[in-house]
């Protein structure tokens, strides 16, 4: 888990994400709540996808291959799943402070606590993804995972079973995170123009 947790605090940065301006052009004439509602269904969707391809590459398994299979199907929805916080945190007008760096970390953290961001100021990136983060994404890894196992039975009952399963974990979070980002979103006509 520990490796699984460096991996996506390695790939994280790299996770393309949509500002606020970059996703009212693209869903031009929808307030928060519709973009929020688009964003869930292509995340959920995207995750069902992979619990399906793992499900359907296991269809046969091998044992070695497995734990390789698994570990794929967790970093991948866990990707989905940190793009969809923090672009439902642009929504919802918050976004987190700091550099690239720092708002992955909150993000990262966002996601392991799975609520929305809570930080007042920017942390060191470093400082951020220290002992307790850290342990907190091995935690939620570790969940995920867990979730994840049932991909694996063979005979492609793995890919529907994956499917099914990815689609429900993807929803209940983007629940979660959003009923917490509801209770203090900021109206767009109140946030600062674009590149402050």
């Amino acid at each position: 888990m520990s490796a699984l947790a460096d991996r996506l605090i390695d790939v994280a940065p790299r996770i393309p994400v949509r500002d606020l301006e970059t996703l009212r052009r693209q869903f031009p004439g929808l307030g928060p709540e519709q973009i929020a509602d688009k964003l869930v269904t292509g995340a959920t969707t995207g995750t069902a996808g992979v619990g399906a391809g793992v499900g359907a590459a296991a269809a046969l398994p091998v044992p070695p291959a497995m734990t390789a299979e698994l570990a794929a199907e967790t970093i991948a929805v866990a990707a989905v799943e940190y793009k969809l916080i923090a672009e439902l945190h642009e929504v919802y007008g918050l976004r987190a402070p700091g550099s690239t760096k720092q708002r992955v970390a909150a993000y990262l953290g966002a996601w392991a606590q799975q609520r929305g961001i809570s930080v007042t100021k920017p942390a060191s990136f470093d400082a951020a993804l220290g002992g307790q983060l850290k342990r907190q994404l091995r935690q939620r890894l570790v969940r995920r995972t867990a979730r994840n196992l049932p991909t694996l039975t063979p005979f492609m009952i793995g890919a529907v079973v994956g499917a099914v399963f990815n689609r429900r974990s993807t929803h209940a979070l983007a629940d979660k995170v959003r009923a917490d980002l509801r209770t203090r979103q900021i109206p767009w006509d109140r946030l600062p123009p674009a590149g402050d």
